[in-house]
């Protein structure tokens, strides 16, 4: 029995330690994009954190933007519960974007929580989605790193900046990495995603109408016919008629 119980507890001990070696791998902030993140386009993504935290509650998130592929459009979407603060920089190199140079970006959005009590931030055993729409994506990268703070109501800051390299394990604070997809036709991204699919809707839609105008056609053709056809048959009866009545 103590050998039984003694291999339990080596079993258990070795089930912890994996247990809290591979926390870090799924408990870091993300990004992930909602739909395509296509190279040149724009897109909506969402920055997602989530609380390892037994005792604690997130109350900030600082997200910096990459300054080697800076974006030129940055619109964070309102979360209830947060405020939003969105810092911008001077660029030395201004960017030309649908014909008109811009010279300053967003570097860093800063979400902080608003409520009070336990209703306030991120509390543990919960996770936070901020989304934010960006654009245009950068054509000459694959991937964009941006580096986040996440920061707990007993002051604690968890620095999450960290760039995964090609080839080697994850680091230990990893950065949130959004991977880039092959350019759009349209250059637009998810916002040509959609209109595509507003396209293939309108031209079924005209099918639709198309066949419905042929069918009705068709209607108004036979009926057309047959009551022409019931009209002879009645005037031959007719005159079926006469010849009987003259014989």
């Amino acid at each position: 029995m103590k050998k039984m119980s003694r291999a339990a507890l080596v079993g258990a001990a070795a089930v912890s330690s994996v247990a809290l070696l591979s926390a870090p791998a799924f408990a870091h902030v993300s990004v992930q994009p909602e739909g395509p993140a296509a190279k040149g386009g724009y897109a909506v993504v969402d920055f997602k954190v989530p609380n390892e935290r037994d005792d604690s509650s997130t109350v900030k998130l600082e997200v910096s933007f990459p300054t080697d592929h800076p974006l030129a459009s940055v619109m964070p979407e309102p979360v209830p519960g947060w405020e939003a603060k969105v810092t911008k920089s001077k660029l030395d190199k201004p960017l030309e974007m649908h014909g008109r140079k811009i010279s300053e970006v967003v570097s860093k959005v800063t979400w902080t929580a608003t409520g009070s009590g336990d209703d306030k931030g991120v509390r543990p055993g919960y996770f936070q989605k901020f989304p934010v729409s960006i654009g245009q994506l950068p054509t000459d990268t694959d991937q964009l790193v941006f580096k986040a703070l996440q920061t707990y109501d007993d002051k604690e800051v968890v620095r999450w900046i960290e760039a995964p390299q090609e080839g080697q394990e994850e680091p230990e604070s990893p950065a949130p990495v959004l991977a880039l997809t092959a350019a759009e036709e349209d250059g637009h991204g998810a916002a040509g995603a959609a209109a595509k699919d507003d396209k293939k809707q309108a031209s079924a839609s005209t099918e639709a109408a198309s066949d419905s105008s042929t069918s009705d056609t068709t209607a108004r053709t036979l009926g057309i016919v047959g009551i022409l056809v019931g009209a002879a048959g009645v005037a031959f009866g007719v005159l079926a008629g006469r010849r009987r009545t003259n014989n």
